[in-house]
């Protein structure tokens, strides 16, 4: 069975980590670059950026305004932890703002930040953290009632991708996947 949604969601934390020569189909990838230990060269950035440009995939960087002006990306991604409302002052014609939670009180917080989508963690359980909770489908679907701009990120592998068709969702987002070869992105592409 294949996996047809609007919108796949590619949070990479390298740019190396994805091969855009791969992706094919326009306008449903959003690649969000989060890198808090060491930030790329401007410069390899800028190429990235204009590839992603090319192939009219969006590119958003994670919590880093000023990085995000300098490279002229399609919006910001703020992780759960970021609360702050500085981002609305920001106006730029199709700039958007994508968000991420875990509950209740930080989906409400995103809503609050104007986020156009929220990437909601965990679906699944995840391998590094095996006793951590995670939603399942049934209380995602549930969580989606709040907001149709729910997107579910967390413990989507090969294995259970076929799950995402009983969820109510306009996409999905991966993380570790993306690193892994062959990649989940595969039957994406």
């Amino acid at each position: 069975m294949f996996i047809i949604k609007n919108k796949y969601f590619l949070i990479i934390e390298n740019i190396k980590d994805i091969d855009l020569k791969n992706i094919k189909i326009r306008n449903k990838f959003f690649i969000i670059y989060r890198n808090y230990k060491k930030v790329n060269e401007i410069d390899e950035l800028l190429r990235f950026r204009l590839k992603c440009k090319s192939k009219s995939i969006k590119f958003y960087v994670a919590n880093d305004m000023k990085l995000a002006k300098i490279l002229d990306s399609d919006g910001i991604y703020l992780s759960s932890f970021n609360k702050k409302l500085k981002f609305l002052s920001y106006k730029k014609k199709n700039f958007g703002v994508i968000g991420s939670a875990h509950n209740f009180k930080e989906i409400y917080c995103k809503i609050k930040q104007g986020c156009t989508f929220i990437l909601l963690s965990k679906l699944f359980l995840v391998n590094y953290d095996k006793k951590s909770p995670y939603l399942g489908v049934v209380k995602f679907n549930s969580f989606s009632k709040i907001s149709k701009k729910l997107i579910p990120l967390g413990g989507i592998k090969r294995q259970n991708l076929n799950n995402l068709n009983n969820i109510s969702c306009d996409g999905f987002a991966l993380l570790s996947e993306i690193k892994k070869k062959p990649a989940i992105t595969n039957r994406l592409f």
